[in-house]
């Protein structure tokens, strides 16, 4: 298949791109490059030795990704990941947010429905579950409540408009994946997480503090219900995730459907700190700090559903992720900003 990834050189696009390649797709991207960079892309066909066309662009200037998509016709699938990801961020710009998230999943199916393409996989969020009311959470876990921050919103609206267009169309196939959280790189050290300013996750947080960019790593809240007091999260290696787009693309079937892609094993702040300092050999400095508004104890996914109808499962550990983390940052230590 000839697949479209919007916001293709950003940290999750740019591994998905890799992994399509490597399983016989061709690729073009879409991104604006607001939070990466084209060295990006550079490094992604430097890894699979293909060429991949690029176009520096919004993705809600439909006459631009009109023109790009003729360009290189027949497209025969999009991965849609393009938009702003950052939750502390869209709680100050909320507007913003709505206007770029949702403007651009709009445009996107506009384009799609005017140019024929019928197959689209959406990049969304576990954060549309908003606080758990049971764990692990499932496909069918309540969703659009309690949602406590804009982002999860957009996906959550996002959601819904896939889902209503696959319901008017019934050529239309459609998925969307509920990301658990994404940590690592490509195992190369080329491509990796590139945060602007101070990161707002937790490993790469952690790296920096490794590296020595950063003083302490601060552990909000040491009192939850959890083994070691600290939150439990469901940290799901990059690699993994890319391809859980490559399984859901090629068994999408009209309709709509959607999929947890996670592992189904939390793991604490504490246990990703130590997995990272065995990776890196470096002690981190830590603090414990207040909980923050809004942190739950433990959220992680039930993965059956994809392992069942995608044949997709994880491979790779929380060790693993902080040995290729760790790197992606001892050879990028400003990032792609350093290339």
């Amino acid at each position: 298949m000839r697949v479209l990834l919007t916001g293709g050189a950003g940290y999750i696009g740019a591994h998905t791109a890799i992994a399509l390649i490597e399983a016989g797709h061709d690729v073009l991207i879409i991104d604006d490059m607001s939070g990466t960079s084209v060295e990006a892309v550079r490094r992604v066909e430097r890894i699979t030795g293909a060429t991949v066309p690029t176009l520096v662009a919004d993705v809600r200037d439909v006459d631009a990704l009109t023109a790009f998509v003729r360009e290189h016709a027949p497209v025969d699938a999009v991965v849609h990941l393009a938009g702003l990801k950052a939750v502390g961020e869209s709680v100050a710009e909320p507007v913003r947010y709505y206007d770029v998230n949702v403007g651009t999943s709009i445009a996107l199916l506009k384009v799609m429905a005017a140019e024929g393409i019928h197959t689209i996989v959406f990049s969304s969020s576990a954060t549309v579950y908003g606080t758990p009311e049971a764990l692990p959470l499932t496909e069918d876990s309540p969703t659009g409540i309690d949602l406590a921050n804009p982002y999860g919103k957009t996906k959550r609206i996002i959601e819904e408009i896939i889902s209503d267009a696959a319901a008017a169309d019934p050529q239309l196939r459609a998925v969307s994946l509920r990301y658990f959280n994404p940590v690592g790189a490509h195992p190369s050290g080329l491509i990796g997480e590139d945060p602007h300013g101070i990161p707002n996750n937790l490993m790469p947080f952690v790296s920096r503090v490794a590296i020595g960019a950063l003083p302490e790593v601060a552990v909000f809240g040491s009192d939850y219900d959890t083994p070691d007091g600290t939150g439990l999260r469901d940290y799901i290696h990059v690699s993994d995730l890319a391809s859980g787009h490559v399984a859901a693309l090629e068994q999408a079937s009209p309709g709509y459907e959607v999929y947890n892609l996670g592992t189904g094993e939390p793991v604490s702040v504490l246990e990703l700190i130590a997995a990272f300092e065995r990776a890196s050999g470096r002690d981190i400095p830590r603090r414990v700090a207040p909980r923050r508004p809004g942190d739950v104890a433990a959220t992680y996914a039930d993965p059956a559903k994809a392992q069942r109808e995608l044949g997709w499962s994880t491979r790779l550990t929380i060790d693993d992720a902080c040995r290729d983390y760790w790197t992606w940052q001892t050879q990028n230590p400003n990032g792609y900003a350093g290339a």
